[in-house]
């Protein structure tokens, strides 16, 4: 299987490396990542520009082609459909991330880890996101993220489908299990507040405040993470 690894946080992510490690126990991997950080552009694409393509050489996979590009997640995806490989040797398999910091509930709309998903289904090629909870516990992650990778890539979604997989940051004793059929949570995972600060010529500063939500419905996927579970869902591109 060929298998193309990409994400939003650049190409120099340590979960970046994790995933296209797992990715190698599947098939033969390529890694196209951006060059710098890219979160919560979404589905946006380059245009009316070159992006800058240059092979990652010390990226830290062995037997894994690593390139990075000056452009999106999204893009990363487009690329590899629309020439940058031969006909017939396109990715059958898009992962993306593995996020720091998870992607649940309305922050989907933003994501360009999820972004880059959406831009594969396009293409009816199945895709699979994965992202973690924030909080730098990393051992859950690391134990159950091959065997969840080799399950869903067995299992094509439907058209216009991708799979959605996000992991809590806890430790191994707080772990509850798997839930699967998570549903977004109809909230996002943190309550938001713009507020105005003054600048010194005068003008004013827009700055965010960010507070994580402490409960959403249950079924959800923001709820399974605040439980303590993994969370595996379907997210759906509404154009297809």
């Amino acid at each position: 299987m060929r298998i193309l690894v990409t994400n939003d946080d650049g190409i120099r992510s340590p979960y970046l490396a994790m995933l296209a490690e797992a990715a190698k126990e599947l098939g033969e991997v390529t890694v196209i990542a951006p060059m710098e950080q890219c979160s919560a552009m979404s589905h946006r694409i380059s245009l009316y520009r070159p992006m800058e393509f240059r092979v990652q050489e010390d990226f830290p996979v062995k037997g894994v082609r690593a390139y990075r590009i000056d452009a999106t997640p999204a893009d990363c995806v487009r690329i590899s459909y629309h020439g940058l490989f031969e006909k017939g040797e396109e990715p059958q398999l898009v992962l993306s991330g593995i996020n720091d910091g998870a992607n649940c509930g309305y922050d989907i709309l933003y994501s360009a880890t999820v972004g880059a998903a959406m831009e594969a289904v396009l293409y009816n090629v199945p895709a699979i996101c994965f992202s973690q909870r924030r909080g730098g516990c990393d051992l859950v992650m690391r134990e159950h993220l091959s065997p969840i990778l080799e399950e869903l890539a067995a299992k094509k979604p439907g058209r216009g489908e991708a799979w959605n997989v996000n992991f809590p940051c806890c430790a191994p004793e707080e772990f509850r299990g798997i839930l699967y059929d998570r549903k977004p949570a109809q909230t996002p995972f943190f309550d938001d507040i713009y507020y105005r600060q003054e600048r010194t010529d005068g003008g004013h500063d827009i700055l965010l405040k960010a507070k994580e939500l402490t409960g959403a419905e249950e079924g959800s996927d923001i709820q399974a993470l605040i439980d303590g579970y993994i969370s595996v869902g379907i997210i759906r591109n509404q154009v297809m």
